[in-house]
């Protein structure tokens, strides 16, 4: 330590390095953090310039995703069979395509079933609009969110902003949360953000090293939101949209609560804290020195070490290829197969039976209809407010909309980005915290239906 303190007084902080600091780490902040009044809501740069984007190219996207899916499976069954010299060299393609069979087989399914839906031919229980074309269109938006987060995301975590932070809110986030000060801005863009750019920010911070795999799935499963604009057309969905304000507030409540609770208990707090690359990384302050000035040192420092625009664009790419790659055939095989279930099975309403008896305790009318609502969102976001739509009790509906924003763990998108991120997280685990959140949640949400109605 004494060492590291040495190193501390000696460094120098030059005009240059400060500017280097903020003006790309103030940028990076308003992309992703400055709300911007849309309309009757709000929404963020990042959010405004990929819903102009995915207009733009709306008549193409199906076409891109279902063709990058093929592209990354044809290579992956060519690495996969005959480890061609020209792909196996190369550290970034054989990160793409160097897969297990698993993993492999998964892409093939996935890019079957986009095929099938893309052409319109095959099982209807596939390609319906409730299954695999739910799935696709779900990926035409994906798509242009990672590639414009992919691009603009290192201005967040490259120049300074979380190593600034994160020492001058280390004693606020880490008592409360038992996370790192440098996720607060982590935090923040996940909460306020798209839920899928929070889960790849997350990702991006563990691969780095910043984040302990503990870490780095309690900010994942407890921060990475809906955005504001998703949570209205919920409240719309529902029509309770009249009393949006303390709607939304009710799901803050519940979400900081569970984000206090569920690092604590498992089976996150049983993930140990082990790093996924090495870092020397500290918000720890040395004696003789202010939290402000060691706070702007590894800030600079952290700047000054970022490299040039061209090194930025190609972290970019990089991110982005990955995703593009690996994770959407991934989420197509694993989106679709969940939505078949829940479409053409009652295996939710047969194990969403417990749950009558749960909101019949706290006295919420429809117990029977809502139950399976409960349930359902550990498949997709939407499928709750779908399934309560025609529940005629206010309060239920209210409660509904409310628990399935605060659940955020469902398997046609965040979950799987989740499960294929090299994060040190299973399905079952999801399914525990899903389960955890859903059970903190209730009384909360009820209590709070109760008062208003």
């Amino acid at each position: 330590m004494e060492t590291q303190r040495e190193e501390v007084t000696s460094y120098k902080i030059s005009k240059k390095g400060v500017l280097k600091f903020l003006i790309p780490s103030l940028f990076g902040v308003a992309i992703f953090l400055f709300p911007i009044k849309d309309g009757t809501s709000f929404n963020i740069p990042l959010g405004l310039i990929t819903e102009y984007l995915i207009d733009l190219l709306s008549n193409y996207l199906p076409l891109i995703i279902t063709y990058t899916m093929i592209i990354s499976t044809l290579f992956s069954l060519v690495t996969y069979f005959f480890k061609p010299g020209i792909l196996m060299k190369s550290k970034f393609l054989d990160s793409l395509f160097n897969v297990t069979l698993s993993w492999l087989m998964i892409r093939v399914i996935g890019t079957i079933f986009a095929v099938m839906t893309f052409y319109d031919f095959g099982l209807k229980m596939i390609i319906s609009e409730s299954t695999g074309g739910t799935i696709l269109g779900l990926l035409t938006t994906l798509i242009i969110w990672f590639l414009v987060a992919s691009f603009l995301m290192p201005y967040l975590i490259n120049f300074g902003i979380m190593e600034f932070t994160g020492t001058l809110l280390r004693g606020f986030i880490k008592p409360l949360f038992t996370l790192p000060g440098r996720s607060a801005i982590d935090l923040l863009a996940s909460w306020i953000g798209n839920v899928n750019v929070g889960v790849v920010l997350t990702r991006e911070q563990y691969l780095s090293g910043f984040y302990s795999g503990r870490e780095a799935v309690a900010i994942a499963t407890n921060f990475s939101t809906v955005s504001l604009p998703f949570c209205l057309v919920i409240a719309r969905v529902l029509e309770v949209d009249h009393l949006f304000p303390v709607f939304y507030l009710t799901v803050v409540i519940a979400g900081i609560i569970c984000a206090i609770i569920i690092p604590r208990i498992p089976p996150v707090s049983k993930i140990p804290d082990t790093f996924y690359v090495e870092n020397n990384y500290t918000e720890n302050v040395p004696k003789n020195m202010s939290k402000f000035k060691w706070a702007m040192t590894q800030a600079v420092k952290r700047a000054e070490s970022a490299g040039s625009f061209k090194e930025q664009v190609k972290q970019g790419y990089e991110v982005f290829a990955g995703i593009a790659f690996t994770l959407i055939p991934q989420v197509m095989a694993i989106g679709t197969i969940a939505l078949i279930i829940a479409e053409y099975t009652s295996f939710f309403s047969i194990i969403s039976q417990p749950m009558v008896y749960v909101l019949q305790l706290f006295q919420l009318p429809e117990a029977e209809m809502a139950a399976p609502a409960t349930i359902a969102g550990f498949i997709d976001m939407f499928m709750p407010a779908i399934l309560a739509s025609d529940i005629e009790a206010e309060i239920t509906r209210f409660f509904i909309g409310a628990l399935s924003l605060v659940q955020i763990i469902y398997l046609t998108e965040m979950g799987t980005l989740l499960i294929v991120s090299k994060m040190p997280v299973n399905l079952w685990n999801l399914f525990v915290i899903f389960i955890e959140r859903t059970f903190i949640s209730i009384p909360i949400i009820a209590l709070i239906a109760h008062i208003i109605f």
